[in-house]
């Protein structure tokens, strides 16, 4: 029996397949099995890769926008999503929640992994 691949869209684990085609029953994406995933790689300040569910530290003070404060040096951020290519914006592709500020999006240059 073969192994079914992660959902590219969101990275599930919960893939089956339909016939020709790969189904994800959490985003409900579909893919056959000659469309393979562009890979895509985020790596911290220091090179290391990044993966979902890391744990990383903010490496530098960040100012937010529409706050008067700003995110400070060593803000340890908890459980990140690492965003695909069709979903970075700007280059921010960490989707974060950090306590104080909620939702929020961080570029891997700005953080070491934890």
């Amino acid at each position: 029996m073969t192994e079914l691949p992660s959902c590219p869209n969101c990275g599930s684990n919960y893939v089956y397949q339909d016939r020709d085609k790969f189904v994800c029953p959490e985003c409900a994406h579909e893919w056959g099995e000659s469309e393979q995933p562009e890979l895509y790689v985020v790596k911290d300040s220091n090179g290391k890769v990044l993966s979902s569910g890391d744990n990383v530290t903010v490496i530098r003070d960040l100012k937010v926008k529409g706050s008067s404060s700003s995110i400070k040096v060593g803000t340890k951020v908890k459980n990140i999503r690492v965003l695909d290519a069709e979903h970075i914006v700007d280059d921010h592709n960490i989707d974060c929640r950090i306590d104080g500020f909620g939702a929020i999006k961080l570029k891997g240059s700005v953080v070491k992994k934890a």
